[in-house]
């Protein structure tokens, strides 16, 4: 299927399937309508029997660039009207308060991506450029990462937006403890062959072969036999789960609204994240991400 913001391309007789995130001229941040059409696209290559990996990539110089925080098309799926979303009328949307963030965020954040984390299929993240907060969200709940060679990996929510990461926090379990930590006080990115060194990115090739490669690669996977696979990853998932990740996903996501619901009490907004005054630099205006380096303390505000 092909969306308004998402393509679908269909290879080897429909044994491998790319998804493309299509909003190359807001560098794929992800609004309500990509986030549905992404979730229909899934499912109806989960439905699909033919289908035995999927690709998920990102049109243009960046995989996504994380939440849509305000374009054009984002208010326009919010405000009440003939372009508003059908979503932003159901899903808790016509609750008050905490309440409707919560559920809003529950549905089209959380849930979401933790459906797509345990697809039945198996899949591959194709990434390239700065993959930002929720990108890596997308990013991670793919079994594999190939990137370019120009990745790098930021969640700057901690330093732009006064959160505590985002809503899918598998950071402890992708960057390791005490690095999250570092990356998530100071905004600061790390490149594609630390990521690589770390086991959260699986291949590396030049961007210009970036598509190619991958397909390559999943065609490699996909010969495996679909049972195998399947329980490959299930394995690995169960074993996650039986370590605490489901569990600690679920403390986090409630930690996320707490801190969403201190700054909307702080601010009086509702908006639910910190702004300038509150000690953030403007997320709009803010410095380039800096690379976290090992001898180098220097701060953003720095530069």
């Amino acid at each position: 299927m092909d969306g308004k913001y998402v393509v679908t391309e269909r290879f080897d007789e429909g044994a491998i399937v790319r998804i493309t995130l299509n909003r190359p001229e807001a560098r794929n941040a992800q609004n309500r309508g990509m986030l549905v059409e992404l979730g229909a696209a899934f499912e109806e290559a989960e439905a699909d029997d033919r289908v035995r990996v999927v690709i998920l990539a990102g049109a243009g110089p960046l995989f996504t660039a994380g939440h849509d925080l305000g374009s054009k098309a984002d208010v326009a799926e919010r405000t009440p009207g003939p372009q508003q979303h059908p979503t932003f009328t159901s899903h808790g949307a016509t609750r008050v308060g905490a309440e409707n963030r919560m559920l809003q965020e529950w549905h089209f954040y959380f849930q979401n991506t933790l459906r797509w984390r345990n697809l039945r299929k198996i899949t591959i993240a194709e990434v390239q450029g700065t993959v930002y907060a929720a990108g890596l969200m997308l990013m991670w709940c793919c079994d594999l990462i190939v990137a370019a060679d120009n990745a790098k990996f930021a969640d700057v929510v901690g330093t732009r937006l006064g959160m505590c990461g985002i809503e899918y926090f598998a950071h402890p379990w992708e960057f390791g403890p005490r690095k999250t930590k570092e990356l998530m006080l100071t905004g600061d990115s790390i490149d594609v062959d630390e990521a690589h060194r770390l086991g959260m990115v699986s291949k590396v090739f030049p961007a210009a072969e970036l598509p190619e490669k991958t397909l390559a690669y999943a065609r490699r996977i996909a010969s495996l036999p679909t049972m195998a696979a399947l329980l490959i990853k299930e394995s690995v998932n169960q074993t996650m789960d039986n370590m605490g990740f489901y569990n600690g996903l679920q403390a986090c996501f409630t930690l996320h609204q707490l801190n969403h619901a201190h700054w909307a009490e702080v601010r009086g907004d509702g908006v639910g994240r910190a702004r300038p005054e509150d000690g953030v630099p403007d997320w709009r205006t803010a410095g380039p991400v800096l690379p976290a380096v090992r001898d180098d303390v220097k701060a953003e505000a720095d530069n």
